[in-house]
């Protein structure tokens, strides 16, 4: 299956609707085909019973994600500030209106912005398993005791049809 951003719906039975304040639409959906019109779009696993979890994450200036890892892929779209993603060997800056795309199991470090809020939304295909949980895993368990900074909210987690 291909996970997209548009901004656009394009009737999907798997879709994820975020209105931003500017009156901006998101539109996360599973799909057979790439859409033309996609923000971004990656191939992904899916199983049955998996589901989609809407959430935000808001960082505060200079607050970091340790490396880690999540049991699912996601697009994320990065609302304010900016953010530094380091995985794969790669580093990328993103900018307001900037989607990314997480595997899951690659891990992450995330380094928000230090003279301003960050905040980006997300939508992860995970595994059943996962609903109403935490996903974050740390590689560096000394990490786990390290203050936490991000705050995330769930905006919702919805079954995925097959």
């Amino acid at each position: 299956m291909i996970l997209a951003l548009s901004r656009s719906t394009h009737d999907a039975q798997n879709a994820v609707v975020h209105e931003l304040d500017d009156g901006t639409t998101l539109v996360w959906e599973l799909l057979d085909a790439e859409p033309g019109d996609a923000l971004l779009a990656a191939s992904v696993q899916v199983q049955p019973g998996w589901l989609m979890r809407h959430d935000r994450i808001d960082f505060p200036r200079g607050g970091i994600a340790y490396r880690h890892t999540h049991p699912g892929p996601g697009i994320r779209y990065l609302l304010h500030g900016s953010i530094r993603i380091e995985s794969g060997g790669a580093t990328h800056d993103y900018a307001p209106g900037e989607p990314w795309f997480e595997s899951g199991p690659e891990p992450v470090l995330a380094t928000a912005s230090a003279t301003e809020e960050s905040a980006f939304v997300r939508v992860m295909v995970l595994p059943t398993e996962w609903a109403g949980k935490r996903t974050i895993r740390y590689v560096d368990p000394a990490d786990e005791d390290r203050p936490k900074l991000q705050r995330p909210t769930v905006y919702g987690e919805y079954p995925i049809a097959f």
